[in-house]
């Protein structure tokens, strides 16, 4: 398991895209568990799957990471 922020952050960005987790996987070429996963913290995603989130989502790796909230991201835990 990984800081659940970069969870809740793709989780945010996926929304603000309109995407549903469906969608995502669809785009991404993953199960929809594994997207699940992703959001949830329980799963790292690879190099493959950041690289393919930060050109879905329109993100660069400073957006997952930086301290400021994404719109409609849920900051308590």
């Amino acid at each position: 398991m990984y800081d659940d922020t970069v969870a809740r952050r793709i989780r945010a960005y996926r929304k603000l895209k309109g995407l549903t987790q469906r969608e995502l996987a669809e785009r991404l070429g993953v199960s929809i568990s594994i997207v699940g996963s992703i959001e949830r913290g329980t799963r790292l995603p690879d190099q493959e799957i950041l690289s393919r989130l930060y050109h879905i989502l329109d993100i660069s790796e400073s957006d997952l990471l930086e301290s400021q909230p994404v719109e409609g991201e849920n900051t308590s835990s």
